[in-house]
């Protein structure tokens, strides 16, 4: 069986990445909107580029990482302009280090390594794995929450009300790849039966003794991992039982407040994402540099600016308060770190509001 990985072009000029096994389908799928997501609001939609693999966990690990792509690099690769790609996946910052490429393999630094040599090789991400989960509408927020931190592989076990689910659609918020590559097991022991590291997730002890970590540590733990791991999930209402638990290699627990240790599906699944997420490189927001604080010669020249006017306006009442009032609108105005940006603002506030007053005096005399 062939697995692809494709890109499709949508009719508001955005890009969107995906895979599957039956290219001719799933193309068919999104034009019609059956798929609902991302894509349903955004037809008609147009096959811009595709890739085949051998095995679904080569498609699936390529459209994450395309996924994660600027627009930029996206473009690169429909076009097949390689050099371009290779400008586009190299940070700015990183320019000058670079020496040479080449098209056999990644970059050489100055150090005359390619990335990524002797480095060991990632870990597979985890599968998230839902038993008995009893609503549609949670089964999508957790498949919303799953994609957001760039996890795309989920199991079910026996869902209460069936599978597929009208429900999940709408929750997912645009995950649909999820929604549509979903599992479907009869029991916890065939959801699980490829991976080699099994995580319980629960706050109640189950009379199963296994070690206990926190999110965090399980995700180091999948990190380190050669083979697949997955986290489980018990139903909304009770959680695992303690056989489900008892199929487990370690246990997670969420650091709670012992009085209300009441998480929901998709929020349980969400922090155990978002730790798994720290290992890997997803989007971040752009830095913002702020800008450098201004000297305190400004500073100064704006306390003395904001003294006169202060005095000619009577703030300092009585007198004998002025020398402990002006330490304390100094310590305010130092410990804020303004830039000149703002002192200059500041004496521009300053500035127009004196002219306000004399202009008001001048009113008042005619």
């Amino acid at each position: 069986m062939t697995f692809w990985t494709y890109l499709l072009h949508c009719a508001d000029r955005t890009y969107y990445t995906g895979h599957t096994d039956d290219l001719e389908k799933r193309l068919y799928q999104h034009q019609e909107g059956i798929l609902g997501g991302y894509t349903a609001t955004r037809r008609p939609v147009e096959l811009v580029w595709t890739e085949a693999f051998a095995t679904r966990e080569e498609a699936k690990a390529a459209e994450l990482k395309v996924k994660n792509w600027s627009r930029a690099k996206k473009e690169a690769l429909i076009a097949k302009d390689w050099d371009r790609l290779k400008r586009a996946s190299v940070p700015p910052t990183e320019r000058q280090a670079r020496v040479s490429t080449s098209l056999d393999g990644p970059p050489r630094l100055r150090s005359g390594k390619r990335e990524g040599e002797g480095q060991p090789p990632l870990a597979p991400p985890p599968v998230i794995v839902l038993v008995h989960p009893q609503l549609g509408e949670n089964i999508g927020k957790a498949a919303r929450a799953m994609l957001n931190f760039g996890l795309t592989e989920l199991r079910l076990v026996a869902p209460r009300d069936g599978w597929p689910n009208p429900d999940a659609g709408p929750a997912a918020s645009g995950a649909d790849i999820v929604l549509a590559e979903a599992g479907l097991y009869d029991s916890l022991a065939e959801a699980v039966a490829d991976c080699t590291t099994v995580y319980a997730t629960t706050v109640r002890k189950r009379g199963v003794t296994k070690p206990v970590l926190t999110p965090e540590q399980a995700a180091k733990q999948v990190h380190a991992s050669a083979g697949r791991s997955a986290y489980v999930f018990g139903p909304e209402r009770s959680g695992l039982e303690t056989d489900d638990v008892a199929l487990a290699h370690n246990i997670v627990t969420v650091p709670i407040n012992p009085e209300f240790g009441s998480l929901n599906l998709a929020q349980a699944v969400i922090l155990l994402a978002y730790e798994w997420s720290k290992g890997v490189a997803l989007a971040s927001p752009p830095a913002v540099d702020l800008d450098p604080p201004a000297p305190q010669g400004e500073v100064e020249q704006f306390i003395d600016h904001l003294t006169r006017d202060l005095e000619a306006a009577g703030y300092f009442f009585p007198p004998e308060r002025t020398e402990a009032t002006l330490r304390t609108i100094r310590t305010a105005i130092t410990k804020t770190g303004w830039s000149h940006n703002d002192i200059r603002m500041m004496h521009g506030i300053i500035a127009t509001l004196g002219k306000a007053r004399k202009s008001a005096r001048g009113n008042d005399r005619s």
